[in-house]
């Protein structure tokens, strides 16, 4: 089923970024998206959400195709994206609150999930996360923590997320690098840069936050 799924992502420039139960969640590959998805009519529309509607469409053909039900961290019926995440022992709790995956790190990002009637890998009861005996490790256990440090102002702590202090960091000169190529913070992660987020696309993102 897996390498079924992961056939049918990779013309979009998808990965399975975890198996939680019933559901496969999955996101962005690394450098390749960005040149992908600006080839698509969602982008080429110059309509709202272009990112969510792309989601939303190639998601829902893909569940078509194998039985599933789509599911979306966006929109009225949306999934629970913050404990999904943490259920398939491959993202965890940084130490800046944001989820870290142990592939894209603090760049991940989930564009919906496949949920079917059955487990897809069923796993061993008792735990969730990285108290599962097979899954990865969690790259913050050996890491120095440049993330806590990352940002300029502050913003991004364990305590929570300034935003108002983020947002007009953002509006100043000194804040253009963040505006343009994406949170400081997320970038500082080691695991993020061996992702390879299109920056493009990291400024993209932060420019439709800062509306």
């Amino acid at each position: 089923m897996i390498d079924q799924i992961k056939s049918l992502c990779a013309p979009h420039e998808l990965m399975v970024m975890g198996v939680a139960g019933n559901a496969v969640l999955l996101g962005p590959t690394g450098p390749g998206f960005w040149t992908m998805f600006q080839k698509t009519p969602e982008w080429q529309d110059g309509g709202k959400d272009p990112v969510d509607r792309w989601s939303e469409r190639v998601i829902r053909e893909m569940a078509g195709t194998l039985g599933a039900a789509p599911l979306f961290p966006f929109g009225p019926k949306a999934g629970n994206f913050l404990q999904l995440p943490l259920d398939s022992g491959q993202a965890w709790q940084s130490p800046v609150g944001m989820l870290v995956h142990d592939q894209a790190g603090l760049m991940v990002s989930y564009r919906g999930a496949l949920v079917f009637d059955t487990p897809v890998h069923p796993r061993p009861q008792g735990g969730s996360g990285a108290n599962r005996s097979n899954d990865p490790a969690k790259p913050c256990t050996t890491c120095a923590a440049p993330c806590t440090t990352a940002c300029p102002v502050g913003a991004l702590t364990s305590d929570g997320y300034d935003v108002p202090t983020c947002h007009a960091f953002m509006k100043t000169k000194e804040g253009q690098d963040c505006l343009n190529h994406g949170c400081r913070v997320r970038r500082a992660c080691p695991v993020s840069q061996t992702y390879g987020r299109d920056p493009e696309q990291s400024g993209y993102h932060m420019s439709v936050f800062l509306k």
